[in-house]
């Protein structure tokens, strides 16, 4: 072969990489931010946040932090007022936090390992599993990371930190299956760490370890995965099927994209955050473990 084609095959070789299309994420995160972080909330001068791995937002738009500190919980106005908090000397150590269908809290305490449900104002309507005791069966967790609950009431558990399993339970606490085991294929986890439902009543598994969203119907039967989302430690789903996807361990920030075809649509960065929760204004609230803070960013 000659020496001008073996440079011609060469330089062919160097403008196909060049030229090759950049993935939907890195056009995405290429682009000029969305997103802009505002000072929210208000808080006292002598305020120290601890680790907060979660937070949710009720039916009026007051949000919720949920930290590992005392006390764990702490409510916010929509405009950043510090409203009430509650929860002292309950939990070993916050993890899932997440509002209801019928406006309660469903909370999950990762070390203590139980599935608590609380009213807004702090009363505890349902608790199950045993304080300190890890399991993996109808009435023992193992290190559960997340809840969320379906319209019937119907609720499903990802116990995830020691158990690889989505538990799922009838509205008044009952224990009807469970599903999951360590490992990569499909209906198999490492570490599920974070569930929410779409507007089809599908279920989205954050499962972390994986680097994957797998998606199931309520009896656990697969139907489909994603992995564009990065790691995914939080998961929320709008009303008209936006999904936000948090990843403090590789993408560094908020994926956004459709809850009904998996595209990525948009990307929040400045945060390295474990939850997520959006308000009916489009407002981003992300929860920090590592910053140890909750930032609120808002539609440029």
């Amino acid at each position: 072969m000659s020496m001008n084609k073996v440079f011609t095959l060469a330089l062919t070789a160097v403008v196909a990489v060049t030229m090759a299309p950049a993935t939907q994420s890195s056009l995405v995160s290429a682009q000029a931010p969305s997103y802009r972080q505002v000072d929210w909330p208000q808080l006292p001068a002598d305020f120290e946040w601890g680790q907060l791995p979660n937070l949710t937002i009720d039916h009026d738009g007051n949000i919720y932090a949920f930290h590992r500190a005392e006390p764990p919980v702490l409510k916010f106005s929509p405009a950043g007022e510090l409203l009430k908090t509650w929860g002292e000397d309950m939990m070993v150590r916050a993890h899932g936090f997440r509002i209801a269908p019928d406006g309660n809290i469903f909370a999950t305490d990762q070390r203590g390992h139980r599935v608590y449900k609380f009213s807004t104002e702090g009363e505890v309507l349902l608790a199950l599993g045993e304080k300190g005791v890890p399991g993996e069966d109808a009435s023992h967790f193992g290190g559960p990371a997340d809840v969320a609950a379906a319209p019937n009431g119907d609720f499903f558990v990802a116990d995830g930190h020691d158990n690889n399993r989505i538990v799922k339970f009838s509205a008044d606490g009952t224990f009807i299956k469970a599903w999951g085991t360590k490992g990569t294929a499909p209906g198999q986890f490492d570490l599920p760490h974070t569930v929410a439902f779409d507007s089809q009543g599908r279920l989205f598994v954050g499962d972390r370890g994986n680097h994957r969203i797998q998606i199931f119907d309520q009896d656990g039967t697969f139907i489909d995965q994603w992995t564009q989302f990065g790691w995914p430690s939080g998961i929320y789903i709008s009303p008209g099927d936006t999904i936000y996807v948090s990843d403090y361990q590789d993408k560094f920030g908020i994926t956004i994209g459709s809850a009904k075809t998996g595209e990525v649509t948009d990307f929040v960065g400045g945060t390295e955050p474990e939850g997520v929760v959006v308000d009916a204004m489009g407002n981003v609230y992300s929860g920090e473990v590592g910053g140890r803070m909750l930032k609120k960013f808002v539609k440029q």
